[in-house]
């Protein structure tokens, strides 16, 4: 019988599950039964932790359904909160995942059991609409923006994110991450849901922050600039900034929590 050390953890309510080198060869299935909250632990996702040479590890995620996601904001910074546990200091931390190099660079917070990290994100670039776009029945008039931060993503403005059924909006393009945004309550901030794929319904998205920041820009309902782009979610907020030389490359800074140590069979 496999014995596995898992840690979990949640950036702003986004939780995940982190194993270094599990040693199982079906880790879809895997997955699905850690992941599960009434028949397993209960996450939105699965990180597996590799070592790499030239990186601090590689970064591999699986959603709750045993679907794999190339990249999640909050699950890195999960991820690098464990990995600076293991390595016993703070220093900076390039990952290896499959959007690509990520560098975090942690700093610790009054709360032993809370970093923060400043994360670079990358490049967000436009994409096209994901299948079965048009059955959601947007008003033409509606801003919407289909992007990439190496994972797919469709933003929707809308006048009240609490008024979607965002759920059933989301399960609509299950392929892609639909985030709902309107602006304020600060000048240069935004309120987001989202509706993740693999996951659902979550309290955070750190590549949603991201792309749902660089919409806003783009639209006019923040002001365009190196400032930072304040994104509220249900589980908290985050900081998204953009500069002036490179427009379309993110940062995203937010908490990890470590919750629990949990031995599993």
């Amino acid at each position: 019988m496999t014995q596995l050390t898992l840690t979990k953890h949640h950036g702003l309510g986004n939780d995940f599950l982190v194993v270094f080198d599990p040693g199982v060869d079906d880790l879809p299935a895997l997955a699905r039964q850690l992941c599960d909250r009434r028949r397993g632990i209960g996450a939105d996702g699965l990180l597996i932790a590799e070592s790499t040479e030239g990186y601090a590890a590689r970064m591999t995620l699986y959603n709750a359904d045993g679907s794999r996601a190339e990249m999640s904001g909050n699950g890195i910074r999960c991820f690098a909160q464990a990995l600076a546990a293991r390595r016993g200091d703070l220093s900076d931390q390039l990952i290896l995942t499959d959007a690509g190099d990520r560098l975090v660079v942690l700093t610790a917070t009054a709360d032993p059991a809370t970093i923060e990290a400043r994360v670079e994100m990358g490049d967000v670039a436009a994409i096209a609409a994901p299948e079965g776009w048009a059955a959601l029945g947007c008003h033409p008039d509606r801003p919407v923006a289909h992007l990439s931060l190496g994972n797919p993503h469709s933003v929707v403005g809308v006048d009240e994110v609490a008024a979607v059924d965002l759920g059933h909006l989301g399960g609509q393009v299950p392929q892609v991450n639909l985030e709902i945004i309107e602006p304020g309550p600060e000048p240069n901030a935004i309120t987001m849901r989202v509706h993740e794929r693999g996951a659902g319904i979550t309290e955070a998205c750190g590549t949603g922050a991201c792309a749902a920041a660089y919409a806003a820009r783009s639209w006019g309902l923040v002001a365009r600039g190196d400032g930072d782009v304040i994104v509220h979610m249900d589980g908290g907020t985050a900081t998204v900034s953009f500069s002036p030389d490179a427009p379309e490359r993110a940062v995203l800074t937010g908490p990890a929590t470590h919750i629990a140590t949990i031995e599993v069979s």
